[in-house]
């Protein structure tokens, strides 16, 4: 069911969220937060570890159902979807990576980063052309036919990028996807990360506690206890105001 339109998220915003509440076993996780983003933004959610970085996530991406609020993704409302249609639109629309690369441990490299396209019925060949072309992008072509137990951290954490980047989603949440990663190898999946989402025009989401990681951002919002603790631009976007926000945001 739609929302009758003065209900509806802004036209310009490609995520929409309106009084996010959650908790986990009666624990506030989530304290009405609302937000929106536009599309092929980066925005950084920064926050202490338990701050409702990942809840807010799990949320916006459809793996969670709020207790209360709404979500929004291009004017259609996530939080009314049943499970078969939240599971497909993360499927085709969505890209996800976290702290553990959480790769298939029977599967080669490639085939791990194909794995979105080849479970969306796309041809084995376009597949692996596909997931091949990111992983050479992340300089880790040569170990395509690896698997990951002959890989270190670092390369499984590429792969898993390269996973969350074959489809071309519309948004990629990433949730701490440096945290195990040493400087330069942290550099190297930043680089693919912005590079990829600029360039087709890919929302970012990304949560964070590092600051040099939140600094490839757009903007930046901070979670405290589940609550938005304030909001800072980091570089408005070309068809923004100066200091004006580059969304639309309540809290």
């Amino acid at each position: 069911m739609v929302a009758p339109p003065e209900n509806a998220p802004p036209d310009n915003d490609v995520l929409w969220a309106r009084s996010l509440h959650y908790a986990h076993d009666g624990a506030p996780a989530l304290v009405d937060v609302s937000l929106g983003v536009r599309q092929g933004e980066i925005l950084a959610l920064t926050g202490p570890r338990g701050s409702g970085k990942t809840t807010l996530l799990r949320c916006l991406s459809g793996q969670l159902r709020p207790a209360e609020g709404e979500v929004w993704f291009n004017s259609v409302p996530v939080h009314t979807m049943g499970d078969l249609s939240r599971e497909r639109l993360r499927r085709d629309r969505f890209g996800w990576i976290g702290p553990e690369p959480q790769l298939l441990p029977e599967l080669k490299a490639w085939e791990n980063a194909a794995l979105p396209l080849l479970l969306s019925g796309t041809s084995h060949r376009t597949a692996k052309h596909a997931a091949c072309e990111w992983l050479d992008r992340l300089d880790i072509g040569a170990l395509a036919r690896k698997r990951p137990a002959a890989l270190t951290r670092a390369e499984c954490q590429r792969v898993a990028l390269a996973r969350s980047l074959v489809t071309v989603p519309s948004v990629i949440y990433a949730d701490e996807p440096t945290a195990p990663l040493h400087r330069a190898d942290r550099a190297l999946l930043l680089r693919t990360l912005t590079t990829a989402a600029r360039s087709h025009e890919i929302t970012v989401l990304l949560a964070t506690d590092d600051e040099d990681t939140a600094a490839v951002a757009d903007r930046r919002l901070a979670l405290v206890d589940g609550r938005l603790a304030g909001t800072g631009a980091v570089a408005p976007l070309p068809d923004t105001p100066e200091g004006q926000a580059a969304c639309s945001l309540s809290a």
